[in-house]
């Protein structure tokens, strides 16, 4: 649950980090227009995405922590086009320019390749290069290096790379964050602090520190 938020951001790669049941996703999900606030407004590129869904699907891609809650259809060609077809494209023009994509990122023989054989981080890759077909631009990215290996969190990094607009990176990692240039804290669904990458995430790690000194996983809700 998010509350007394308010805060104006200007930014090419921003990265939003705190603990478990911080508000993480729950504020990636308002930024992308899925969940609308319960008072005030949220608007990124000074649209208010979940008003205007077309501006949502146009604007912002979403990459979740398990693809298997993102992929719809079983082969990555499928996958990739459809939502090229969401921005009104034809079936034809959307699988060439979905054939472009996977040529962009060298994975042309992924084409007729079914969904179901990948691996984890394949599937991210699949998502990813979906997103990136649609050419939005804004990508959040919810938690995506979640359970991955330290290899497969390097090479989606590198891919990562492809997309030119501005991204909004989630995790709980500071590592993941690494190019940041701003870096929001969140801490039971406020603003704990903003700045610098740097900054944010040295008073971030000096506190999680501090937390694992403690002992409050022993503590039971009443």
């Amino acid at each position: 649950m998010l509350s007394d938020l308010d805060l104006d951001l200007r930014f090419s790669r921003l990265g939003i980090v705190g603990r478990n049941g911080s508000g993480k996703s729950t504020l990636a999900r308002v930024l992308a227009g899925l969940v609308a606030p319960s008072s005030g407004k949220a608007t990124l590129d000074g649209v208010d995405m979940y008003a205007d869904r077309r501006a949502a699907i146009r604007d912002v891609g979403i990459l979740f922590q398990n693809p298997d809650h993102q992929i719809i259809f079983p082969t990555v060609l499928e996958e990739v086009a459809f939502g090229l077809t969401q921005l009104g494209r034809s079936k034809r023009q959307a699988e060439r320019d979905a054939l472009d994509t996977l040529a962009a990122f060298h994975k042309s023989d992924w084409a007729d390749v079914s969904v179901a054989t990948l691996s984890q981080g394949q599937k991210h890759l699949v998502c990813l290069m979906a997103i990136v077909a649609m050419a939005p631009k804004t990508l959040v990215l919810d938690e995506p290096f979640a359970g991955l290996d330290i290899p497969t969190k390097a090479q989606l990094r590198r891919y990562l790379h492809l997309f030119s607009g501005a991204v909004i990176h989630i995790s709980h990692d500071p590592q993941d964050l690494k190019g940041c240039e701003t870096v929001l804290w969140l801490d039971k669904g406020r603003i704990e602090k903003v700045g610098t990458g740097p900054d944010v995430i040295s008073d971030y790690l000096t506190e999680m520190t501090r937390l694992g000194d403690d002992d409050d996983i022993s503590d039971l809700p009443r």
